[in-house]
């Protein structure tokens, strides 16, 4: 019975001790040192949001309007058979526009 026990004993004791005796290489020793000090170098992430300009947000709120307000008169020319050339421009401008005022509106 006691032979048992040490043998079990023995048994889960050894690869802890084989794991403490191995030796970590040198290269990655360094690289964890490296790790740590640039972790530790790093200022923490400002979570501040960039300045709103109001006079930019408003004419960027003007031109959105503005073009909104074109494309049902050029898509009525369509129906007609006359497919206005910027049209596919005022689309993605409109796209563009929308994305930018709600990035810089985003809480």
């Amino acid at each position: 019975m006691i032979r048992l026990i040490v043998c079990l004993g023995i048994l889960f004791c050894a690869p802890a001790l084989f794991a403490q005796s191995r030796p970590i290489p040198p290269g990655i020793r360094q690289a964890d040192q490296a790790d740590a000090q640039s972790q530790r170098d790093m200022p923490p992430p400002l979570n501040q949001r960039a300045t709103i300009d109001p006079a930019k947000l408003r004419h960027d709120a003007d031109e959105l309007a503005a073009l909104a307000q074109s494309v049902p008169l050029e898509v009525d020319q369509t129906a007609k058979g006359v497919l206005p050339k910027d049209l596919s421009e005022k689309l993605k401008r409109i796209e563009k526009l929308a994305k930018q005022l709600r990035s810089q509106l985003a809480p």
